[in-house]
């Protein structure tokens, strides 16, 4: 077990304690993610406050305060005393001393001589996001523990082959009177899936303040599933398929990237933006412009977005499953989860990639190598076309390929794998794509055989003892538009069906025709006008458009928002616990006025939350959002019924939902592209057999 321990710790920490002295722009760009030595004064500033004397003092979240919005938005488009200029460096950090959560903002502008310049308690509900250390100390307690380790004997298993995971405790109902977590163990082996082969029936209690195990049950007793089968590694799953196979390729760029990294501001094409890293959320994408080529100027689309949560509720109500509701994110940490990029396989030959640093328990800064990548996307699609063979004798073809930029993330909190894309296109839009793939969390059991099964067994059999559980997954995005600037309103283009009543006056017409649809529009004034389900309201266009900017033909400046599959909705009961901390997942749709603190769906403290505070909770005060700073939040989501072929590892499933210009330019922003030249031969996008 401590072998297996230290060389997980060896691949998580990849270079913790980088030194304090690492490179850094002299100037960081106010929404730049902390550096290396600005973690470093952070903690220097902490550990040195006579605000928190108790010891020790573990760090659990460490991030970017930014400026207030009017101030970069001053620095970034020009306006005002902040134009251009160096804007305060700032830390938002919450530390676990005494058994309580400690909030403080530290001014780290001159790192040399930081400064704490508030401090307060946390006396709500929830504690924060677990960390990497206190989780792998928690790990190694049961195999000392007698209970456990008896439980293990009984079983026929090897100690040695067994490892644990922290599984956070969720809510239901009572006050949280300890910050404790759950641990259920597996059994490795031969296999690197150990996932797969469940410990069922046994679950321990720790409290991770006094890091101890306070509870433990012993069950049931269900077959360990075999480890045959349940490897997906290369040389492990059986021998390489001799069937067919696709033909090997690769990028090429003759003339080099496309675009250019500035430190963090990425410049391709018509776009413009910038690249940050949180912990909590990882990818973060801020001030993207588009520039307007028939008008000359860059337009203002979005001021900052990233993943505000991901839900991952089971569905099996027994004792060792029922509490697995997983808020990834305010449990866990995307960025902390977010491990090394492998090139030429997660992200292609022409990627580019940007490092992460992020404080471990102990304050001091961890180095993340190749957290994001960077590239142009080639896939042979395209991005308009028309034939037209309506000229006698002529046959007019006109096609322009469609090649767009991808920033990629990829995130392992467990056994899933969420991989993270945010795609910009030369039209304008912004597409959002999550693909999950990784390991099925499963339950041990003895079935063997699916006519076994005559009650409900919350899951799909795929293998011998082994019932993959029902669950869903929801990503909600935090996405601040400013559509061609801050105040913004929220409009439904509502479709509706009409009869034709053969009267003009009416709408109608003397025709054969009974009935067509037109557009009822619909401008949100209050919150509660902002939420929509879309499986369940009528056909709709939803978009944030600019009130005070209109088009020479008078449309008002848009952005109209596309979903591409994953639009499942929580279909749990409103009163059961696990949906009341993520009520916010029964709508896809949201928006909400602009609050520089309102930035996590479930709240600020996401373990052992109550629903108090976050999404739902900020909505019921139902402000004005007509003619405001908004803000979009976006849930995509996917009930996932597993199927014997997502074992022993899931093909990728994909969903996303596209932010599309409407009415935002005056006409096609593509109209004036470049048709392919062949300048460097046969393009990449085609087939080419030199036979």
């Amino acid at each position: 077990m401590a072998r297996v321990l230290r060389l997980l710790l060896a691949v998580l920490f990849v270079a913790a304690g980088a030194a304090a002295g690492g490179s850094s722009r002299p100037r960081p760009h106010p929404l730049d993610p902390l550096s290396a030595a600005e973690l470093t004064a952070v903690r220097a500033a902490v550990l040195a406050s006579p605000l928190v004397p108790a010891r020790p003092l573990h760090f659990h979240y460490v991030g970017l305060d930014e400026p207030d919005k009017p101030d970069v938005l001053a620095y970034a488009y020009g306006g005002g005393a902040a134009a251009g200029s160096s804007l305060p460096r700032r830390a938002f950090v919450i530390a676990r001393a005494g058994g309580e959560s400690h909030e403080l903002r530290v001014d780290v502008t001159d790192a040399s001589s930081p400064t704490v310049v508030s401090h307060a308690v946390h006396r709500g509900a929830g504690f924060p996001t677990l960390t990497l250390e206190e989780q792998f100390a928690a790990v190694a307690l049961p195999p000392a523990y007698p209970p456990f380790v008896d439980s293990v004997r009984r079983r026929g298993v090897d100690m040695d082959d067994v490892l644990c995971a922290v599984f956070p405790v969720g809510w239901f109902g009572a006050p949280a009177t300890a910050r404790v977590a759950k641990m259920l163990c597996f059994v490795a082996g031969e296999t690197a899936n150990f996932y797969a082969r469940p410990i069922e029936g046994v679950t321990m209690v720790v409290d991770l303040d006094r890091m101890a195990i306070v509870g433990y049950r012993d069950r049931v007793t269900y077959p360990v599933p075999k480890a045959e089968g349940t490897d997906y590694r290369a040389g492990k799953s059986g021998p390489p398929s001799d069937g067919p196979a696709p033909a090997p390729g690769v990028v090429v760029q003759p003339e080099g990237r496309g675009f250019h990294m500035d430190g963090h501001v990425i410049r391709w094409a018509n776009w413009e933006f910038h690249v940050g890293f949180d912990v909590r959320a990882g990818t973060v994408i801020s001030l993207a412009s588009v520039h307007d080529a028939d008008a000359g100027l860059r337009r203002r689309v979005l001021y900052r977005g990233f993943v505000s949560e991901v839900f991952v509720p089971y569905m099996d109500p027994v004792e060792e499953w029922y509490y697995r509701t997983f808020l990834d994110a305010g449990e866990y940490g995307m960025g902390l989860w977010a491990f090394p990029l492998q090139p030429g396989a997660d992200c292609p030959a022409n990627a580019a990639y940007l490092d992460s640093y992020y404080a471990g328990q102990d304050g001091k800064p961890v180095h993340g190598r190749n957290t994001i990548c960077v590239f142009e996307r080639y896939a042979g699609d395209v991005a308009w076309r028309h034939t037209e063979a309506g000229f006698p004798g002529q046959v007019i073809t006109e096609v322009r390929p469609d090649v767009t930029l991808v920033v990629r993330m990829v995130v392992s909190p467990g056994n899933y794998d969420y991989i993270l894309d945010w795609e910009f296109k030369t039209s304008g839009s912004i597409k959002f794509v999550v693909s999950l793939t990784g390991l099925l969390e499963v339950k041990g059991t003895s079935y063997t055989h699916a006519d076994e099964i005559t009650a409900d067994a919350h899951g799909t059999l795929v293998s011998e003892n082994t019932l993959a559980i029902y669950h869903d997954h929801y990503v909600t995005y935090h996405l601040d538009l400013d559509v061609d600037g801050t105040n913004n309103s929220f409009v439904k283009n509502v479709i509706t069906t009409r009869r034709n009543t053969g009267d003009p006056a009416t709408g109608g017409a003397d025709t054969p025709r009974r009935s067509y649809w037109t557009v009822r529009r619909e401008v949100a004034e209050t919150e509660a006008d902002g939420q929509v389900d879309l499986g369940g309201a009528a056909p709709a266009d939803l978009l944030f458009v600019n009130p005070g900017k209109r088009t020479r033909l008078g449309n008002e400046a848009g952005y109209r928002i596309v979903p591409s599959g994953a639009t499942a909705a929580s279909v749990l009961a409103d009163d059961d616990f696990p949906q009341r901390r993520a009520s916010y997942t029964k709508k896809q749709v949201w928006v909400t006025p602009y609050n520089r603190s309102e930035k996590w769906a479930p709240g600020l403290y996401a373990d052992q939350s109550t629903g108090d505070d976050g999404l739902a909770a900020w909505r019921r005060r139902n402000r004005g959002i007509r003619g405001e700073d908004i803000v979009l939040w976006y849930t995509l989501g996917l009930h996932h019924i597993p199927y014997q072929e997502d074992f022993p590892v899931m093909p990728t499933l994909s969903g996303g939902f596209e932010l599309r210009p409407s009415n935002f330019f005056e006409r096609n922003p593509l109209l004036r592209t470049r048709p392919p030249s062949g300048k460097h031969g046969h393009s990449p996008n085609c087939s080419y057999d030199g036979r």
